[in-house]
């Protein structure tokens, strides 16, 4: 999509000034992102705008809606403190029609935010001082939630980190071999199945009460965090599309799956992947301090469960795509899908030698 194009339907939405310039973000998987600066007698103004990809989020208007829920509670929160509320949550713009979304003659489903200002999300963590600054950042989005009714927001995506049913869309499609790769993955296949029983965990919790059902992010990875250029403090979650009911499990083991692995997700010299423990820490560190206890005890002793899960999720998904012919992830070559899977499974073999001393750092946390 073009400039003017882009142009055209930012008349659609209560932006301040007249466009000047279109800057498209290259760095997204799901949604197409532009920022568009515009200028006015009041100065620049800068908004983020987004084509949501309604092949996955199938209802946009219910994201939407929690969007505005989640965003409006911490607003709320910030203000009572007296913390910076322009900065620290993301602020919809809606249209010239009191709208929170606009609808183009394609049907292409757009939104618009605010431009968080003098800060910056990264795609690599740079070191243990920034992961904990990140975690702590996704501590304090729990702990501004803690008493929200996570039962008022609906589910983006159905049972996306519900473990158990990846398993059993996993077994589905090894069942149905609709790529006929089957025979090539006997060792992947018999490493999750192994591990059945583990995909229940978090689930089994829920149900008899032992962890309560919350207000959670979903997609806790760096990039999901905006950090101000001068302290280098986690300042605002973004990406909030995927916010929904779940488990703070989910949350931390995402983020742990993604930032304290020591190698690129599809990396396929296994022998360079493990889990960082020095990461772990650093991030266990800032998301403990920033929860300031607003978790139960049953929650934070089961986090390194949390990131041993989600990590044995994501390499399910990564295979089950891969058995299905590749029509979920994007692909680069033809087994990218089959080494990603190996990737997260070597994570989570050595997340099984190390889980005495994930314990341990989350214990002298409490």
């Amino acid at each position: 999509m073009n400039q003017a194009q882009i142009f055209l339907i930012a008349e659609n939405f209560e932006f301040i000034g007249t466009p000047i310039s279109v800057t498209e973000c290259t760095t997204g998987h799901i949604n197409s992102t532009y920022f568009v600066d515009c200028t006015s007698d009041q100065g620049l103004s800068r908004y983020v705008m987004q084509i949501v990809n309604t092949s996955i989020f199938k209802k946009p208007d219910e994201v939407m809606q929690n969007i505005l829920h989640v965003t409006k509670h911490i607003e709320g929160k910030l203000l009572a403190s007296g913390a910076d509320a322009e900065r620290g949550t993301l602020h919809v713009v809606f249209t010239k029609n009191g709208h929170y979304a606009y609808v183009d003659e394609e049907g292409n489903y757009w939104r618009a935010y605010k431009f968080v200002e003098d800060a910056t999300c990264y795609q690599a963590v740079e070191s243990e001082e920034m992961f904990t600054k990140v975690g702590k950042a996704f501590g304090n989005f729990q702990r501004q939630l803690a008493d929200f009714d996570a039962s008022v927001l609906f589910e983006s995506i159905p049972n996306f980190h519900n473990t158990e049913d990846r398993f059993n869309q996993f077994i589905t499609a090894m069942e149905n071999n609709a790529a006929g790769r089957r025979e090539s993955v006997h060792d992947e296949i018999a490493f999750v199945l192994r591990r059945q029983e583990t995909c229940s965990y978090i689930n089994e919790r829920i149900a008899d009460g032992r962890i309560p059902l919350r207000v959670t992010h979903n997609d806790t990875k760096l990039n999901n965090i905006m950090l101000d250029n001068e302290t280098g403090e986690g300042i605002c979650v973004i990406d909030l599309v995927t916010v929904m009911p779940g488990s703070v499990l989910a949350d931390f083991g995402d983020s742990i799956r993604f930032g304290a692995s020591s190698a690129a997700e599809d990396e396929t010299d296994l022998d360079k992947v493990f889990v960082r423990l020095e990461m772990f820490d650093a991030f266990a560190k800032g998301f403990i301090e920033g929860l300031d206890h607003s978790l139960t005890e049953e929650e934070i002793r089961s986090l390194p469960m949390g990131a041993y899960i989600l990590t044995l999720e994501t390499g399910i998904r990564f295979l089950t795509d891969y058995l299905n012919g590749d029509t979920y992830f994007r692909t680069s070559y033809s087994q990218h899908n089959l080494d990603r899977a190996r990737n997260q499974f070597k994570l989570v073999a050595d997340m099984e030698q190390k889980m005495d001393q994930m314990n341990q750092i989350i214990q002298k946390y409490l």
